[in-house]
């Protein structure tokens, strides 16, 4: 059963059928830089992306991971207000996106009572894990919020082996890396993670 048969039914399924766009990417791929024009909304099917923020200076931080059946709320957002994106979304692992045209994502809220369910709790879901990475900047420390990152892409990947580099991890988390390979030795002296050359596995 694909995302689109388990989320919606009928009427809705047939329309995003009809209007939607289905895409491959591969891992690493830009599908949403910043400041560009959103023209169509992202429907996960397979695989994942990861939507980060960057700052006047250059500096990224991952905002949270976009998984089969979910899209973006920020997308959505700021489509339908015809306002230039303020995340860039990333494909984290290989994945199959369907794009649904922002006219038909704004129409289909009035028009679907499912659809309009799926936005409101997309919009609660992503509210809740913004409001988690404010609290890990703000009141956490390095080594909490880095295992925090692992844990999270374990449970992406289905996998205690994570494929990412030091510096990959300190651009999702806006510091620098030879902070993040300090706080991982000390990690590995304790016994929580074994590091290895680009991978990572948790213990």
């Amino acid at each position: 059963m694909s995302a689109t048969d388990s989320l919606f039914q009928s009427l809705l399924k047939d329309e995003v059928s009809t209007y939607g766009q289905l895409k491959k990417f591969t891992a690493g791929s830009v599908i949403q830089q910043e400041d560009s024009y959103i023209k169509a909304i992202p429907l996960v099917l397979n695989g994942s992306l990861k939507v980060m923020r960057t700052d006047v200076d250059g500096h990224e931080i991952l905002l949270y991971y976009i998984t089969p059946g979910e899209s973006c709320i920020m997308s959505f957002l700021g489509g339908i207000h015809n306002e230039t994106s303020k995340v860039k979304a990333i494909v984290e692992e290989d994945a199959e996106i369907l794009f649904i045209p922002v006219e038909k994502a704004s129409e289909w809220v009035k028009k679907f009572p499912e659809w309009s369910d799926f936005i409101f709790r997309l919009y609660h879901k992503r509210f809740e894990e913004l409001l988690t990475a404010v609290n890990a900047i703000a009141f956490q420390k390095l080594d909490t919020r880095l295992l925090q990152l692992l844990k999270q892409k374990s449970e992406l990947y289905q996998s205690k082996e994570i494929k990412v580099t030091h510096q990959q991890l300190a651009d999702e988390l806006g510091t620098a890396r030879e902070a993040v390979s300090r706080v991982m030795k000390q990690m590995e002296n304790e016994g929580l993670v074994q590091l290895s050359r680009n991978k990572i596995t948790l213990l």
